[in-house]
């Protein structure tokens, strides 16, 4: 309607928060770079992948990727089919069509047409005698088809390099996303209890914090993880009854200092609930120093996980995980690529997420005015 003035979409002051944010260009390209490798590696199945993505076959339209069909429907005898073989592979494209993601290893596919003994370097440093002999034939140049090559190597397990960086990729952020939203959860309500109520609930829980801190971390996750199955959610578990105690202070410094302003002593002499009060007036304000430590702990979360696959006490074995070829790493000295794949894969996550948390940290910091 005429007349009627369009309200802003962002208050004064969360546009001030994201004018500061972007000017600090190194956090804000950080942020779109760490999303795109993100969002690419959420369709992981899709890049790096041992089955192809369509297929048509006498006239049929299958799709690999989602369903798994028996080797019969290819003339076959086997419950699962091997799309890499070279019959199979012969046998679709005489009768119809592939479409294969750009990698065709999954990041448990094991390569038996490797030129040498795994672990093997990347295509591109080996001899141009052996450097596209060994791979699966059935294409219109089958050995030199890209899909085909190991572009940064295999591991001790013949298993292409390339494809477990990019599933354990998106395993490492999601266990770390998980893990610091679950903390910032239970760290953010214990912090709102002790600091709104105080006395000898602040008191008891307090002690009870130091206690818990107190322990050694490392040998109990290692001692539980040694005990219990491993797997992504029990992992997510026991670390999650460790990483929560960080996030209590800086939310229980919020809530003494507030629980004592104006408005809330007005709001609990007009007879607010206490849980209003905690939810609606308090934990925005408590929630900025929060938000604020949050990249922080996340790039933590990611360090554990891969400091526990590293020792042999985090995800499965056979996981695609970076902790996993650190290890690896270690013990093929005479395969630098591997050493040098792990530490520029942490060392270039890791320093996004150290970005954009100073980008956030002077996105939130009242003293920083946009210019």
């Amino acid at each position: 309607m005429a007349g009627i003035t369009p309200r802003p979409r962002l208050s004064p002051i969360n546009q001030r928060r994201l004018a500061n944010f972007k000017a600090n260009k190194r956090g804000y390209w950080s942020l779109w770079l760490f999303l795109v490798l993100f969002i690419l590696t959420l369709f992981a199945e899709l890049i790096a992948n041992e089955k192809p993505l369509i297929a048509s076959y006498k006239g049929e339209i299958l799709f690999p990727v989602l369903i798994d069909y028996p080797e019969e429907k290819f003339g076959g005898f086997l419950a699962l089919t091997d799309y890499r073989s070279d019959v199979i592979a012969d046998e679709i494209n005489a009768n119809g069509w592939m479409i294969w993601p750009p990698i065709r290893y999954s990041y448990n596919t094991a390569s038996n047409n490797i030129p040498h003994s795994a672990p093997t370097e990347p295509w591109w440093m080996m001899d141009a005698k052996e450097r596209c002999s060994g791979y699966p034939q059935g294409d219109a140049d089958p050995n030199c088809n890209l899909g085909n090559l190991n572009w940064l190597g295999t591991d001790d397990g013949a298993r292409d390099v390339l494809a477990r960086v990019i599933y354990g990729f998106r395993i490492s952020v999601l266990f770390g996303l998980s893990l610091t939203i679950l903390s910032a959860i239970v760290g953010v309500a214990a912090g709102a209890v002790q600091g709104y109520f105080g006395g000898r609930v602040d008191l008891l829980m307090q002690r009870f914090i130091e206690i818990w801190s107190s322990m050694p971390v490392l040998y109990i996750l290692m001692i539980l993880a040694a005990v219990l199955p491993p797997g992504f959610t029990v992992l997510l578990g026991i670390l999650l009854l460790f990483s929560w105690t960080g996030i209590v202070g800086i939310v229980r410094a919020e809530f003494l200092r507030a629980r004592n302003f104006e408005y809330i002593r007005a709001a609990r002499a007009l007879g607010v609930g206490n849980a209003t009060i905690i939810w609606r007036h308090m934990l925005p304000n408590a929630m900025v120093a929060t938000l604020t430590f949050m990249p922080f702990i996340l790039s933590g979360s990611i360090t554990t996980l891969t400091s526990l696959d590293f020792l042999g006490f985090g995800m499965p074995p056979g996981s695609p995980s970076l902790g996993e070829l650190v290890g690896q790493a270690k013990t093929n000295i005479q395969s630098p690529w591997l050493g040098f794949t792990a530490f520029f894969t942490l060392a270039i996550m890791l320093s996004l997420l150290i970005f954009i948390g100073e980008a956030v940290r002077d996105a939130f910091d009242p003293r920083k005015t946009f210019q």
